[in-house]
């Protein structure tokens, strides 16, 4: 089946056209920075990949996907000539709440209640939902499905998910904790899992997907246990630009003293916080170790900060195990960042998590799934390349073949 998995962030498009009977990805695109004047989409198709680079300041993110199909389906290059030989579309959503515990075809009653779930993940429904809203319009024959990041962490017990609050705002709000990342989690666990080559349900496992968003999960016999994101994807780590968890009196404080609205609160949390608002350079790591090396003091305040809330939350997630089997990193730092990595698990090794430093180097290794501590580390520190969209694609083909 040729499936579409469409990956839609704040200011990010993510795409692949995925073949599942074969498991090959036939196009890939990326588009980032959208809403800016530097906005840019690369499209390549198989097999030599070649990027083609299209401006697309002014577009929105549903505008972006727009512009892909128009792509695929005009170049000469593309595996496809019409929307209609795309046979599904995949739709990674952050937030399912508590309406979604697996995958779901968007019929009508499924998108009323996706609609519901924008409050959760602000940042990332939203823009999934308008892209979802486009695709019924443009391939109204298309089954479309969304795979949500929430469903893994639906196995967490009460004691994880519920908040210290009164009960009446669970029950008459379902405020509780959904984490994020799901589907990077269930992924890098399993492919842990083999690297290890033991089954899943034997491990205790702490997954780590470490990028501009980033969260940690307790994964106990394959299911996920605790995880550090909470009701919105805000709370939790230090993230790109997002502040993570903080004293919730510090936001009325704020508020009271910059005579500031909900919204523009909302938007220094979840815009201008984290990475960017402590190095007050970027939200992008790579600038912020490339500023610290430089010897830019607020740089290596926040690489230092970024690092110790990682190294308390793996702390608090090996007490909350009953065995720790491996730490597995994932995403676009935890997968690239060699120098993370080290500063991580330095301070980590008293616990049993001793990396190889060898091992570590990512010279040649990257997107190579591999053991990065020493042979006789208690605890073995896994790294793993990600992706969730072929996952997305898979449980899209699941869902889709059951209506034939």
């Amino acid at each position: 089946m040729r499936v579409l998995v469409v990956n839609a962030g704040s200011s990010s498009l993510k795409c692949q056209l995925i073949e599942t009977d074969g498991k090959v990805s036939l196009m890939r695109c990326l588009a980032e920075k959208v809403g800016t004047p530097d906005a840019f989409m690369n499209v390549s198709f198989a097999p030599d990949f070649q990027k083609m680079r299209y401006n697309v300041a002014g577009l929105s993110v549903p505008e972006c996907l727009e512009k892909l199909l128009d792509v695929m389906v005009d170049d000469p290059e593309s595996p496809i000539s019409g929307l209609e030989q795309i046979e599904a579309v995949g739709n990674r959503i952050v937030a399912g709440g508590e309406y979604f515990s697996k995958a779901a075809l968007i019929d009508d009653a499924a998108w009323e209640k996706l609609k519901l779930c924008e409050d959760l993940a602000p940042l990332h429904n939203p823009p999934a939902d308008a892209c979802i809203a486009m695709m019924r319009q443009m391939m109204p024959e298309t089954p479309q499905v969304a795979v949500f990041d929430t469903a893994f962490h639906t196995t967490m017990p009460p004691k994880s998910y519920l908040y210290p609050l009164s009960m009446e705002y669970y029950e008459k709000y379902r405020i509780r904790r959904y984490g994020a990342h799901g589907t990077s989690h269930r992924y890098a666990a399993q492919q842990a899992a083999n690297l290890l080559g033991r089954p899943l349900r034997d491990l205790g496992l702490i997954t780590c997907h470490l990028g501009n968003g980033g969260s940690i999960t307790a994964v106990n016999h394959g299911k996920s246990i605790d995880t550090t994101m909470g009701f919105t994807p805000l709370e939790g780590l230090m993230m790109g630009t997002r502040s993570g968890s903080i004293d919730p009196a510090i936001i009325t404080y704020i508020m009271r003293r910059e005579g500031i609205s909900f919204d523009e609160m909302d938007s220094i949390l979840n815009r201008e916080s984290g990475i960017l608002g402590v190095s007050g350079l970027s939200a992008d790591m790579r600038d912020v170790l490339e500023a610290a090396d430089k010897g830019n003091e607020r740089a290596e305040l926040a690489i230092d900060m970024y690092v110790y809330r990682i190294q308390k939350a793996i702390g608090s997630y090996y007490a909350a195990m009953t065995r720790t089997d491996a730490v597995v990193m994932t995403a676009g730092i935890g997968e690239n960042s060699a120098e993370l990595r080290e500063r991580i698990f330095d301070g980590l090794a008293h616990m049993g998590m001793i990396l190889d430093k060898k091992r570590n180097d990512v010279t040649g290794q990257i997107g190579v799934n591999r053991v990065i501590s020493i042979d006789d580390s208690p605890i073995r520190i896994c790294v793993v390349t990600t992706d969730e969209e072929m996952r997305i694609a898979r449980e899209t083909d699941d869902l889709v073949s059951q209506m034939h």
